[in-house]
């Protein structure tokens, strides 16, 4: 039996789970929509909830735990200036995750996880913004 066993270990060492974590959060706040596997989006959507309510405290205290997990610091200023905010309201439940259907390579069951109010702009906005920049220096 499975008692008390309170996280999915994902065949990884604990810094390589901490090192996925900050990395697939970053990028969750980031693009606020990601595609992986499902058993890591069902795992990512407890860790990102926790984020946001760190991002609706908007105390030092709570910057300073939410740096301590993200790797980058544009991740927590957007999790503390628009992420935050936008959920004060909301008392929970601020991404869903949907089934996407099987990976192609080794048919491992797939899943979007997103934010519920979501910004649609806000996906693939850096390297819109990247390839304009590089487009106005070749000119």
């Amino acid at each position: 039996m499975r008692h008390a066993r309170g996280y999915r270990r994902l065949n990884r060492t604990h810094e390589h789970r901490k090192a996925l974590w900050a990395n697939m959060a970053g990028s969750l706040i980031e693009h606020e929509q990601i595609k992986t596997t499902l058993p890591k989006a069902k795992e990512l959507r407890r860790i990102i909830e926790k984020m946001v309510t760190l991002g609706k405290r908007g105390d030092l205290h709570a910057r300073r735990q939410a740096a301590a997990q993200l790797k980058q610091d544009i991740h927590v200023a957007k999790l503390f200036e628009v992420i935050g905010p936008r959920y004060k309201d909301r008392q929970g439940g601020y991404v869903r995750v949907l089934k996407a259907g099987f990976r192609y390579g080794d048919m491992a069951p797939m899943a979007i996880i997103e934010f519920v109010d979501r910004d649609v702009d806000a996906k693939g906005a850096a390297d819109r913004a990247r390839v304009a920049a590089e487009e106005a220096a070749e000119e």
